[in-house]
């Protein structure tokens, strides 16, 4: 696209000389930044939609949120995760607010899990979970809090584990809250941050709560989020995969076993003189733990067709849905008695619906599977394409609409992402990073690796053996990404072996924990799966070189997957190059990203996947990646990092 003029509010804010310049110390002037400002003004007074690639380094937060703050129009603001949401709301805005110098007013809202709930609090000691002495300790911290928190955001609580099983004791669901029957109504966090949301200029969510209002007004219930001008979807390459979750449906033993404790947890507070009650919940407990055993061992995911080939497995689920019926029953006997059991029957009731719809369904349009944890699982039926449900959502949501991410893309075009979400026609625009990647990076993939695809551990052995004289020559300084947990479990006992270096591996401590750690130590490697190849941001020379072991194709094992290739297939497309290759390719550039996060940082790229070169679908995922310096010798590589020195 050309290079537009910048409009005179734009150009205050952003040019060399501007607002942002004046008032935010080392501020940098970026005509990428400056451009995508100008676009996102001009799509937020028009009638079109924009979506937009801003490369790493362009400062895309700043180039949709100034526009969004000057608008004077209605903004909801899209997150991929919490942690980026209280960073845009807790950091960003304020800052730029500041500069900006506008009263504008805005909200934070997440979903209903993250926030106290008071009358939850007020019968958590009634649980028979609560009566630890580790337990009560973090109720009566947590009731020491809740007497000066304003916001009520859990998140507040940093230092309580993440893993605890004190938050469902503290927190309402979809299926437990009372609503306008509750008698902490009046103190509710979750009603005065949507009143505060109703209020605001702009608001700042993420996208499963985005989803989840899309999914209820689907189904005829009410809105969550307030009527809004304009969303911006920031990090967008992440909404089909949660739109998906949520224009479906699932239950868990989980939520079954959280009814059975819930109900205990009303009748000992207001009954206790039917304990034959207490029976029909335990028998559902022992259902829910018998199904998960009956899965085995092993925590995994798998199509429906392995249910109904195994008549145990298929007893066992009839079985769960007879027990909740048997309570269901159990709690009619008691209407009217208590409030709390009354709105636990209705719980039980939606569950059952969802239990029954999932097991029972036969519809084509939908993929049916399960998932198994370690002490739970997960019934699930996702539709087999979200496009035209999200199309229709945005059709019930008129407003401009801008979706952004680093990796939208593939060789240069948007058509696999507007795809996906049912987009026609948006406007797009691609701006690449404004880092020197010829100089600030070198990307290496070595000669002689064997075909990933060959059997057994040879490929991970042989990738550990590539990398050790990089990580040598690097002086640790790494991020090692896997494409499974298997070969990274293997590669962090032969590098433990081999190497004198700190090792950081996934799953050891909490994942932030885990980057402090890393970074901190000032030569260490981490060795991560999928949710270290995007969201992590470690700048300087404490990250000097990421190695990616594999290209990140989704397993083919995966059922929803394989039902959507299927489907592909049925309609004579070709997966492999219409959904495949596109979605490992914004994987990769994810992946990738984690190298160059400053203007300043320098390292090596180092991608052992011979198919990268090798086969003919190779030339798409190059051209999709920036524009680093290319090499095959390592002894570019070591004079890389002895210049670094």
């Amino acid at each position: 696209m050309g290079k537009p003029g910048l409009s005179m509010d734009m150009a205050e804010v952003f040019a060399p000389d501007g607002l942002l310049a004046n008032k935010i110390p080392g501020f940098n002037y970026r005509s990428q930044q400056a451009e995508m400002a100008l676009l996102v003004e001009q799509i937020l007074n028009s009638q079109d939609n924009l979506v937009v690639e801003a490369g790493t380094g362009t400062g895309k937060t700043f180039a949709y949120l100034a526009p969004a703050m000057l608008a004077r129009r209605k903004v909801v603001i899209s997150t991929g995760t919490k942690n980026l949401q209280d960073q845009l709301f807790q950091r960003d805005l304020p800052l730029l607010r500041e500069a900006l110098g506008i009263p504008i007013k805005a909200a934070l809202l997440k979903g209903r899990a993250n926030y106290l709930c008071p009358h939850r609090l007020a019968k958590a000691p009634f649980d028979p979970r609560s009566r630890s002495r580790e337990m009560t300790d973090l109720l009566q911290r947590v009731r020491a809090w809740s007497n000066r928190t304003d916001s009520g955001d859990i998140a507040e609580l940093s230092d309580i584990p993440e893993q605890t099983e004190l938050w469902p004791l503290i927190t309402s669901s979809n299926e437990n809250c009372l609503g306008q029957d509750c008698p902490e109504i009046a103190y509710c966090h979750l009603v005065e941050a949507r009143r505060r949301a109703q209020e605001a200029d702009l608001v700042v969510i993420n996208h499963h709560l985005l989803c989840a209002d899309f999914a209820l007004k689907a189904g005829g219930f009410g809105e969550l989020l307030p009527d809004a001008d304009a969303f911006v979807i920031d990090e967008a390459h992440q909404l089909p995969e949660v739109a998906g979750d949520f224009f479906g449906d699932s239950i868990g033993g989980r939520q079954l076993t959280e009814l059975a404790r819930d109900v205990e947890t009303e009748y000992a507070k207001d009954v206790g003189d039917m304990p034959v009650l207490l029976e029909k919940t335990a028998a559902l407990v022992k259902q829910v733990r018998d199904l998960r055993l009956l899965f085995g061992l092993d925590s995994r995911r798998g199509a429906w067709k392995e249910l109904e080939q195994d008549e145990s497995l298929q007893q066992g689920i009839s079985a769960v849905g007879e027990a909740l019926e048997v309570l269901i029953a159990g709690l009619d006997k008691l209407k009217g008695r208590s409030k709390g059991l009354d709105a636990c029957q209705e719980r039980a009731q939606a569950l059952l619906l969802t239990w029954c719809h999932i097991s029972q369904n036969q519809g084509d349009e939908d993929i049916r599977w399960f998932e198994t944890y370690t002490q739970s699982f997960r019934l699930n039926r996702t539709p087999l394409d979200v496009a035209a449900l999200f199309a229709k959502a945005m059709e019930d949501h008129p407003a401009n609409w801008v979706f952004t991410s680093a990796t939208l893309a593939v060789g240069g075009n948007f058509d696999h992402f507007c795809s996906r979400l049912g987009l026609k026609q948006p406007r797009t625009a691609l701006w690449d990073s404004p880092f020197d990647y010829p100089n600030q990076a070198l990307w290496y993939v070595p000669r002689g690796l064997p075909d990933p695809r060959s059997s057994g551990d040879d490929y991970s052995r042989a990738v550990v053996e590539y990398a050790r004289p990089v990580l040598q020559a690097s002086r640790g300084r790494a991020f090692i990404l896997f494409t499974s947990h298997r070969a990274l479990r293997l590669a962090a006992g032969l590098l433990a072996e081999q190497l004198d270096f700190p090792l950081f591996i996934q799953g050891d401590a909490p994942k932030g924990e885990l980057i402090e750690r890393f970074r901190q130590s000032g030569n260490g490697i981490l060795l991560g799966t999928s949710s270290f190849w995007e969201g992590v941001d470690v700048k300087g020379e404490a990250l000097s070189l990421v190695i990616i072991d594999k290209l990140p194709f989704a397993s083919p094992g995966d059922p929803v997957l394989q039902a959507r290739l299927e489907a592909m297939k049925r309609r004579n497309q070709n997966p492999f190059f219409h959904y495949q290759v596109p979605q490992a390719a914004i994987a990769l550039k994810q992946g990738a990203g984690r190298l160059i996060r400053d203007g300043s940082d320098r390292g090596v790229l180092m991608i052992c996947d011979p198919r990268l070169l090798r086969r003919g679908y190779g030339q798409i995922f190059l051209d999709s990646m920036p524009n680093f310096a290319r090499t095959r010798q390592l002894a570019d590589v070591e004079r890389f990092f002895a210049q670094m020195q």
